[in-house]
């Protein structure tokens, strides 16, 4: 592994949940001195230092921007892994087009780039009865796909695996991703856990594998800040059988798809509600698991094993019900985007306010016991005013006009609570009523 920092990067996909995620992670180094986003929807967050340009994947327009901004380092984050969010024809032109566009981009003798990075998916080994226990990234496919997005994630890797022989000098990352779970990204299974009754194929129990959001993006940043040539699996430690995931989660799970049949089933599952991808039937038949030495060998160190990612998902489908609508969803716009990027009026180094903070409930008990000692007398009750009426009255004695109380120093205003309660020992008892008033 060699330790290098990508300079100027771009971003394609910035309107999916992990660009834009990504991006506001590499705003945070300021090593990096460009961050371009590219994508033909809306950014998915908001940024601060990531200049987003519309455009879709359209070599001959991508490639004019690479040129012109010198790219050094491209990360593509654009792969569709889920069959349900969009037609089959559309998933074809995005995965497999889209990534031979970008790669097309990066090619050339005059080409700036030096790094690509590449997310894909682990849907790339599918899900079979005769599958190993774990898939190490030296391993194909047992058996042909069997879905059109395993299809696609195949044809990708080839396009990707070409690229690496044509362009030696472009240092190629390809990761492959376990099932992501996390309290901000929607992805099949998190959409499946969120299901009251967790629905089963009868006679199975598989084993799952997963990898928390946050390990996504900083493994999309570590290959960003560090050269590492190859495919990496990205997967949190252990696997859990999927009655056990139900568990964690809180859930009941119901085994009422049947061994035979399953798709047909699953449509008829579709009247309420539930959305069960092809490409998630095997996993539910069959599980999965992920050999992930060859990444932490690299130096990289994953925050969550698989059973603290379905713990931390838990927790959150939880408190969901409470936090819901509380968090106001993000709508990009560009007129005000472009405001708070680029305007000078923008206060952007912000210098922390110079009032005096609001003195705590312990300094406010403290000073009222030092006011409480000087109080002025409370007024005289009937009885003692009776009594001072018995008397005679003295001679009256000529008494200048009491001068109103004064502040018992000039900028009493600016002092702290601290440098006020040090005063009190010293004030006179004038002051002091003075202070109270």
């Amino acid at each position: 592994m060699t330790q290098t920092t990508s300079k100027r990067i771009l971003i394609t996909g910035l309107s999916t949940y992990w660009g834009a995620r990504l991006a506001r992670e590499l705003e945070q180094n300021q090593d990096v001195d460009a961050i371009v986003g590219v994508d033909s929807a809306d950014p998915a967050g908001e940024l601060e230092r990531t200049e987003f340009v519309r455009v879709g994947t359209q070599h001959a327009l991508l490639r004019r921007v690479v040129e012109a901004a010198e790219i050094d380092t491209v990360v593509d984050t654009r792969l569709i892994v889920d069959a349900t969010v969009t037609t089959s024809r559309r998933a074809h032109e995005n995965n497999v087009i889209g990534t031979m566009n970008i790669l097309a981009a990066c090619s050339g003798p005059e080409s700036t780039v030096r790094k690509l990075i590449f997310k894909s998916s682990a849907h790339y080994y599918g899900c079979n009865q005769d599958d190993p226990a774990f898939f190490t990234e030296s391993m194909g496919r047992p058996h042909p796909p069997g879905t059109s997005i395993e299809r696609d994630i195949v044809e990708a890797e080839a396009s990707v695996d070409e690229f690496r022989e044509k362009n030696p000098d472009v240092c190629v990352t390809a990761f492959r991703f376990a099932n992501v779970l996390g309290p901000d990204v929607e992805t099949a299974h998190t959409r499946l856990f969120d299901l009251p009754l967790i629905p089963m194929i009868l006679g199975f129990d598989p084993r799952y594998q997963f990898v928390h959001e946050d390990d996504v993006v900083n493994a999309l940043k570590h290959a960003a800040l560090h050269d590492l040539p190859g495919t990496f699996n990205v997967a949190g430690d252990g696997v859990l059988a999927f009655t056990e995931v139900c568990s964690l989660l809180g859930k009941q799970f119901l085994p009422v798809l049947p061994p035979w049949g399953t798709s047909v089933a699953t449509q008829a599952l579709r009247r309420f509600g539930v959305v069960i991808p092809p490409d998630m039937l095997g996993q539910l038949r069959f599980g999965r698991g992920l050999d992930n030495r060859r990444f932490k060998a690299t130096g990289f160190g994953y925050r969550y094993t698989t059973r603290e990612t379905v713990q931390k998902l838990g927790e959150h489908l939880r408190l969901q019900p409470i936090l819901a609508g509380v968090r106001e969803p993000y709508r990009y716009e560009r007129e005000v985007e472009e405001f708070l990027r680029w305007s000078p009026y923008v206060r952007r180094d912000r210098e922390e306010d110079e009032r005096p903070p609001m003195p705590n409930v312990a300094q406010l008990s403290e000073l009222q016991k030092f006011l409480a000692a000087y109080a002025v007398a409370a007024p005289p009750t009937s009885e003692e005013r009776a009594a001072r009426q018995s008397k005679p009255d003295p001679e009256p004695i000529a008494v200048s006009e009491p001068e109103p109380p004064s502040a018992p120093v000039d900028d009493y205003d600016d002092l702290e609570a601290e440098e006020v309660i040090s005063l009190l020992e010293s004030l006179e008892g004038k002051d002091l009523v003075a202070l109270r008033a």
